[in-house]
């Protein structure tokens, strides 16, 4: 088995813009988002809030759930959203 992984999903507000993403680190990578360190997308659409997240024991097994995640359409990724945190809290402090 491998190192472990994360997929998640930041946005800049409820309802807002979404970026989904994985990592093996998800303190490190929601502080970098938090931040604005990280050049791109997310730093551009203002995707700070830590909304969703999913670990797993495996980092390539977290990628290809972000690849499957990639191809959903938006009132998915918002569904699950909804279910896990209905309040669009940021999670990053549970971390």
């Amino acid at each position: 088995m491998g190192k472990s992984g994360y997929v998640y999903l930041m946005a800049n507000r409820r309802n807002g813009t979404l970026y989904l993403g994985v990592t093996s680190n998800l303190p490190q990578r929601a502080y970098q988002h938090r931040g604005g360190l990280i050049d791109g997308f997310s730093k551009k659409h203002g995707c700070k809030r830590l909304v969703w997240f999913e670990a797993f024991d495996d980092l390539n097994m977290a990628r290809e759930r972000e690849r499957q995640m990639k191809k959903w359409k938006r009132n998915w990724k918002l569904r699950v959203i909804e279910e896990h945190n209905p309040r669009w809290r940021d999670l990053s402090a549970t971390l």
